[in-house]
Order: structure tokens, then C-alpha cells, then sequence
């Protein structure tokens, strides 16, 4: 019995020592996994992650799965996809002396994210504040009517100025929108005022230029009657024509000068005689 009992202890003092061989791999193990964890990084397929080392720029990692040195490397991910930015409402006071309010929308993407990074601070903020003060800079230049009616253009000036700043950050603005153009209530009835006034002027020059082009005409017609008698007894028994189609029980007809003149010389020469 005595010896089945230091059978046992002696095959337990073995594992036990055998074990103990092997726990200097646990921390080893935990240390393994901890540097694993933080070198590993994922970026997705519109992202892009600037690499630091030791403070200084190293490189611009792609898409994909990414390693770096833990505690030696630090990675930013920067977004490539287009932002959406809404400008928001400007006091605007036009070249012609008007204030209005107009909004807008920005759409650019980072082409270069180490300059993104390393060129500005916040270039979400940034590109935001430049495209206000391009705002209020270009309209402030335009008059209410320009703004109006040539807002493509505007928009094309808004958004060349607004590229060659941002161009230094890595930043491509590819439009600039000006969404709204809000006006005060007494500004908005004196443009209806106008409108309307402008209107009857066009329709004013419109029948005046219709009364002219028909005096023109009939001063024509008038040329060629006259050079030819018959044309114009023509011209009578036409019109007669007309008249009598319609079924008139009286027709009141103009007798022209011109036909009773002869007979009225005949007259003449014979009381004379």
C-alpha cells in the first residue's frame, strides 16, 4: 500500500514539473497577441491611411489588410468618396446695393491624402470656411440680376477659385451649386412690379411696331393703286363682291372722288356754255 501511494505522488510531482516547463510560453503567448492586435489595421476600399513613424511621414497605405509597427507607427485614415458640404445661408449685399441671403453646395474629394494630413489641420472645416468667403466674395461683385439669371457661370467662377485654394491641401472641388437665392418681401414686390411694367412696354412696342409695318404697307398699296386708275376700280368692285356675299338687305358702298370728278367737269362746261 505504501508504495502504490509513492507511485502516485512521484507521477504527480512529474506533470507537475513538466507543466511548470511550459508556462514561461503563456505570457510570451499574451505579448505575441498584443503586438498582433494593434499592428493590424483594415482600410476599406475608399480609404486611405497616412503612415507616421516616429512622428515623421512615412508612407500612404492603399486598401486591404495593413500592418504597421505598434507603438512605433501611427496610421490616420482619410476618406477618398466625394463630400457632400452644404455652404450654409451668406448675407449678401450685391454690387447694386441689395441684400440677399443664398445658400450653397460643395462637392470635393481628397486626391492626396498625405496633404490633407500634414498641409491643414481640419481640411473638412477649411475647405467649408473658403468656400463662405468665395461666396460672398464672388456675388458681392454681381449685380441682383446677374445673380438671377447667370448662375452657371457663377457657380463655374465659385468653384475655380475655391479648387486653386484648396489645391495645396490634396482637395479637388469638382462643383460648387448655389442652391437659393432668398429675397426680402418688399424686394420681391417691386421685381413683380417691374416684371409686370416691362411687360406692358414690350407689348406697347409690339403693337406700335405692328401699326407701323401696316401703315408701311398700305402706303405700298396706295403707290400702285394710284398708278394705275383701273387697278383701284378693281380694287372697288372686288370689295363689292365681298360685301354682297354675305346676304346684306342695304350695303353702304364709298364712292370714290376720283370716279364722279369727269362728270362733274362735264357740268361744269356746260353751265359755262
Amino acid at each position: 500500500m505504501l508504495d502504490l501511494w509513492q507511485l502516485v505522488y512521484g507521477q504527480i510531482g512529474r506533470s507537475g514539473g513538466e507543466m511548470s516547463s511550459w508556462f514561461w510560453l503563456i505570457p510570451v503567448l499574451i505579448v505575441f497577441l498584443i503586438i498582433l492586435v494593434n499592428s493590424v489595421r483594415v482600410l476599406k476600399e475608399y480609404e486611405r491611411g497616412v503612415v507616421l513613424r516616429f512622428g515623421r511621414f512615412h508612407k500612404t497605405k492603399g486598401p486591404g489588410l495593413r500592418l504597421i509597427i505598434p507603438w512605433v507607427d501611427k496610421m490616420t485614415k482619410i476618406p477618398t468618396r466625394i463630400v457632400t458640404m452644404d455652404v450654409p445661408s451668406q448675407e449678401v449685399i450685391t454690387k447694386d446695393n441689395v441684400s440677399v441671403k443664398v445658400n450653397a453646395v460643395v462637392y470635393f474629394r481628397v486626391v492626396e491624402p498625405e496633404k490633407a494630413f500634414l498641409e491643414v489641420e481640419e481640411y473638412l472645416q477649411a475647405t467649408s470656411q473658403i468656400a463662405q468667403t468665395t461666396l460672398r466674395s464672388v456675388l458681392g461683385q454681381a449685380e441682383l440680376d446677374e445673380l438671377l439669371s447667370s448662375r452657371e457661370e457663377l457657380n463655374v467662377k465659385i468653384q475655380t477659385i475655391v479648387d486653386n485654394l484648396t489645391d495645396p491641401w490634396g482637395v479637388k472641388v469638382t462643383a460648387v451649386e448655389i442652391k437659393h437665392v432668398e429675397l426680402t418681401e418688399q424686394l420681391t414686390r417691386a421685381m413683380a412690379r417691374q416684371a409686370e411694367a416691362e411687360r406692358e412696354r414690350r407689348a406697347k412696342v409690339i403693337h406700335a411696331d405692328g401699326e407701323y409695318e401696316a401703315s408701311q404697307r398700305l402706303a405700298e398699296a396706295a403707290k400702285i393703286l394710284s398708278s394705275e386708275p383701273a387697278a383701284l376700280q378693281l380694287r372697288y368692285l372686288q370689295t363689292l363682291t365681298e360685301i354682297s356675299v354675305e346676304k346684306n338687305s342695304t350695303i353702304i358702298f364709298p364712292l370714290p372722288i376720283e370716279i364722279i370728278k369727269p362728270l362733274m367737269n362735264m357740268l361744269d362746261k356746260k353751265s359755262e356754255g
